[in-house]
C-alpha cells in the first residue's frame, strides 16, 4: 500500500498577543502534526484573518489594507515551517492585493523545495458584494511525487466542474480549505466534498476555521469539522467518511490515505464514475422540453 498520512487543522481563530505568539502557535501545530506522522497538512481558508487582531482596522476595507504589509513575512513563515518540518503545507489563504489593485483570495502550497500559488475562483456573496474580492483566473495541480494535489478553496468545491478540471489534470487528492460561519455553510461544503470524492473517485481533505473573532467582520463566527473523504466503494468506508473531527473543536484530524486504492477503485469499482463522467454521448444532446400542463 502506498500510504499518505494527512492532517486537517480545525484551526482556531484567536486574538493574538503578538506576531511571535502567532509563530509559536504555528510551530506547535506543525510540530504536533509531523510528530504524528503527517506528510501533508491542510490549513483553512482565511486563517490569516486572525492577524487582524494585531494589524487593526475598524472595517473590512481598513483591515484588508492593514494586512498587506505583513504578506511577505506571512509567506516566509509558512515556507520556513515546511522546510523545518519536512512537510507539504496548504497554507491558510490570504486576501492579497495585486499590483493591479485587485484583491484575490490566495494561498500557497509550500514544500521544502518551494511553493505554488492557488487562487479561489468562485466568490461567495460576502466576498463579492461586501468585501470586493475578485475571482482568480487559473488552476494548478501540484506534483508531490507519490501523488498529485489539487486545491479547491471552500466555495470552489461546490462546483463540480471546478474540481473535475483538477482531477482531469491528474489530481488524486483534493484539499478543501474552508471558512464557514453557519452550520448550513459548513454542511454545504462538507456535502460538496463528499460529492466530489464520489464522482471523481478521489480523496478529499477538508479543513475549516473554528472559533469566534468579534474584532473581525470577515471571520467573526467560524464553525465546522475537518473531514477526510473517499468514494463509498470497494476498499473505502460504506459512507465514504475516512475521518471526521469533533464539531467546532480545535485540533488536527489525522488520517491515512491508501493512494493505491484510488487506482483500484477507478479500475474495478462497483461504479466507474471517474471514467464514466465523459462517457455518455447523450450529454452533448440538447435538453428537450415537454409541456404537460
Amino acid at each position: 500500500m502506498t500510504a499518505l498520512r494527512v492532517a486537517a487543522w480545525q484551526y482556531p481563530i484567536e486574538r493574538l498577543a503578538s506576531w511571535d505568539a502567532w509563530l509559536a502557535k504555528l510551530e506547535a501545530g506543525f510540530a504536533e502534526a509531523r510528530g504524528r506522522g503527517a506528510a501533508l497538512c491542510v490549513v483553512p481558508e482565511y486563517a490569516a484573518m486572525e492577524l487582524t487582531s494585531l494589524t487593526g482596522g475598524d472595517d473590512l476595507a481598513a483591515q484588508l489594507d492593514a494586512l498587506q504589509p505583513i504578506l511577505p513575512r506571512y509567506l516566509d513563515a509558512y515556507a520556513a515551517l515546511a522546510r523545518r518540518h519536512d512537510l507539504a503545507i496548504v497554507a491558510g489563504s490570504f486576501p492579497e492585493r495585486l499590483a493591479s489593485g485587485e484583491v484575490r483570495n490566495r494561498l500557497r502550497v509550500h514544500t521544502p523545495g518551494g511553493a505554488a500559488v492557488v487562487e479561489k475562483l468562485q466568490m461567495t456573496r460576502f466576498e463579492r458584494e461586501r468585501w470586493g474580492i475578485a475571482p482568480g483566473s487559473a488552476q494548478t495541480v501540484i506534483d508531490l511525487g507519490a501523488y498529485r494535489l489539487g486545491v479547491a478553496i471552500c466555495y470552489d468545491a461546490e462546483f463540480p466542474l471546478v474540481v473535475r478540471r483538477l482531477v482531469s489534470a491528474g489530481a488524486d487528492v483534493i484539499a478543501v480549505p474552508s471558512c464557514t460561519d453557519t452550520p448550513a455553510g459548513y454542511h454545504r461544503v462538507r456535502v460538496a466534498c463528499q460529492a466530489r470524492a464520489l464522482e471523481n473517485q478521489c480523496h478529499v481533505v477538508q479543513a475549516p476555521t473554528v472559533g469566534t473573532a468579534p474584532w473581525s467582520i470577515a471571520v467573526d463566527e467560524n464553525v465546522g469539522a475537518a473531514g477526510v473523504y473517499g468514494p463509498p466503494d470497494r476498499g473505502f468506508p460504506d459512507d465514504g467518511v475516512i475521518a471526521l473531527g469533533a464539531y467546532c473543536e480545535p485540533g488536527w484530524v489525522i488520517a491515512d490515505l491508501d493512494l493505491d486504492a484510488i487506482a483500484r477503485v477507478r479500475g474495478d469499482g462497483q461504479v466507474l464514475g471517474h471514467r464514466d463522467w465523459d462517457l455518455p454521448g447523450h450529454l452533448a444532446a440538447p435538453v428537450a422540453r415537454a409541456q404537460l400542463a
